[in-house]
């Protein structure tokens, strides 16, 4: 809706300024989209394309020409510009999806799950770049992305979505810092049985908070789980539960996710979660 794509059924949506209903075309131009798919001529030279788009969007001649050599430097890939672009690397292709979407000089970027696919060399590269053309650019940047630890690399302002609703948003410290204590995974060596009785034992160490169940996982949220960790296995093991191995953890995104969703994030992005 935001890129104009669908319409909305109802409501009201400004990109920069412009109703996206009202000024579809207003609000074209301000902004750049890269979709998740590429959209490269795999057939055409990295130059090539980027001129193409250029005059899609009605730059011509010298500004033109200076604009894709800018972009061609900024992305990096300036020393193979005239190459066919179906020899490029995943990442160069990215690359060049990106200046795509920024011949134009939008205002606003949409990036959609830029890194899908990418090794992670080249997502870690990825996330430099587009650090680094937010602030050149003075671009404001809205991106997708299933990776967890991309959201906490590049936002500013975060929100988590479930299921088509916004469950909550922030930035990615406030949201860990509202989960108050650390997380505490004790692993069953058999869940057969003893499950439960780990659930109840784990539950009534003093301090513990949202205590769960996750396979032969148990997770409780404690004040402090260098010190809960002892003591806890003291009581499952005065319980005659069989415990394969404990861990600790600062609160992470992953933690967030599952606090207000009820869910582990890697089986509702497959859509295996109930």
């Amino acid at each position: 809706m935001l890129t104009t794509l669908t319409t909305p059924d109802s409501g009201q949506a400004l990109v920069a300024g412009h109703d996206v209903v009202r000024h579809p075309n207003r609000a074209r131009h301000a902004i750049g989209y890269v979709p998740q798919d590429s959209g490269v001529d795999r057939e055409a030279t990295g130059r090539e394309n980027l001129m193409l788009q250029g005059r899609i969007y009605g730059l011509r001649g010298a500004a033109l020409r200076q604009r894709v050599d800018d972009l061609l430097q900024l992305i990096g890939i300036a020393e193979a510009s005239e190459r066919v672009v179906r020899g490029y690397s995943g990442g160069m292709k990215r690359r060049l999806d990106i200046a795509l979407g920024l011949v134009h000089r939008p205002s606003v970027l949409f990036l959609d799950e830029p890194t899908t696919g990418l090794d992670p060399e080249a997502r870690a590269a990825m996330w430099v770049e587009v650090q680094r053309l937010a602030a050149q650019e003075s671009l404001t940047i809205l991106l997708t992305t299933h990776y967890l630890e991309e959201a906490n690399q590049l936002s500013d302002r975060l929100a988590i979505v479930s299921r088509g609703q916004v469950v909550v948003e922030g930035t990615a410290d406030e949201l860990k810092r509202g989960l108050q204590g650390e997380l505490v995974t004790v692993e069953l060596q058999d869940s057969n049985g003893s499950a439960a009785d780990a659930v109840a034992v784990v539950d009534r160490f003093p301090g513990a908070r949202e205590t769960s169940l996750d396979g032969r996982h148990v997770n409780t949220r404690v004040p402090n789980g260098a010190q809960a960790i002892p003591a806890i296995l003291g009581l499952l093991d005065d319980a005659n539960v069989t415990v394969a191995s404990v861990t600790t953890s600062r609160p992470s995104l992953d933690d967030v996710y599952l606090h207000y969703t009820g869910r582990e994030f890697a089986a509702d992005d497959t859509g295996d979660a109930p």
